[in-house]
């Protein structure tokens, strides 16, 4: 039988993982570089060097993780590790591109950072309640499972308030 997880639509089926963990790392580097940047250039440089540090972290994972649990050579393990690790660099370039859009419309550094902070807690919400419903949760478990995910979101806020 032929595995066809990977055709899911925003593939949240397999790489989820590194898309929630992708989202949050994103979120608190905004959380935490908002106060710290002095301008749009070195926040947007901060996410990306954090976020590029954890996709390597978990490319590295990824494939040690096939080489020894599924016998790959080291180069199979790589490709399949990359393809594994994608969706944690992608999922900083919806905030970083609200980040950077606000910004271009005039808006503050830090009402930029609000808004970035605010999309990332709305793509926690959407992969929970898509996990909800893939799970066959009912409506209100899908709500519980949304907002068990922006919760998380609404942790990194409340840490980018407690730091400034």
């Amino acid at each position: 039988m032929p595995d066809d997880r990977r055709s899911v639509p925003l593939d949240l089926v397999s790489g989820s993982e590194g898309a929630i963990i992708g989202t949050v790392v994103c979120a608190a580097v905004i959380a935490y570089g908002v106060g710290h940047a002095d301008s749009t250039a070195q926040l947007s440089l901060m996410i990306i060097v954090t976020v590029g540090v954890y996709w390597i972290a978990h490319l590295h994972a990824a494939t040690i993780s096939s080489a020894l649990t599924q016998g790959h050579h080291p180069a199979k393990a790589l490709r399949h590790a990359l393809t594994e690790a994608a969706p944690v660099a992608a999922a900083s370039i919806l905030p970083l591109a609200v980040l950077l859009l606000t910004r271009l419309a005039g808006a503050s550094l830090d009402a930029s950072a609000w808004t970035a902070l605010l999309v990332t807690i709305a793509l926690l919400a959407f992969y929970s309640y898509r996990a909800g419903a893939r799970g066959g949760l009912d409506a209100k478990g899908r709500i519980a499972s949304a907002v068990a995910g922006a919760g998380i979101g609404v942790l990194v806020a409340l840490l980018k308030v407690a730091l400034h």
